[in-house]
């Protein structure tokens, strides 16, 4: 990969990392807000266990990207970005346009998916 795709690459990366950490931190503290809030009959106290819940979800899947975007910086810095994790070979230009986190290959990750991998 030249070093010009490699930088945009990094550049989106350090981006994305950025706006996850806000998210993560920004959906911390409306969990904790929520938790704060006196439910006073039932229906209150299911809203907010819904809202918990709902929080929860969304901050693990922010928190699982993140961790994702993190590795991919590791894998730039020890000159292995770019190449799948799985079977090794170079990922296809279009599937770190649209996912520069990517581990897999578009093949490996159908195998991953499928629970073959």
């Amino acid at each position: 990969m030249d070093r010009k795709r490699l930088e945009q690459y990094k550049k989106r990366l350090l981006e994305r990392r950025q706006q996850l950490v806000e998210i993560v931190s920004r959906t911390e503290q409306d969990g904790r807000e929520a938790d704060e809030e006196a439910a006073q009959d039932v229906a209150d106290k299911a809203v907010n266990s819904y809202t918990k819940e709902f929080l929860f979800r969304k901050s693990n899947d922010d928190r699982f990207i993140l961790q994702l975007v993190q590795e991919a910086l590791e894998r730039m810095d020890s000159g292995a970005y770019g190449a799948c994790i799985a079977c090794g070979g170079e990922m296809q230009q279009k599937r770190l346009d649209a996912v520069p986190w990517a581990r897999h290959c578009i093949e490996c990750q159908e195998k991953q998916e499928q629970g073959l991998l």
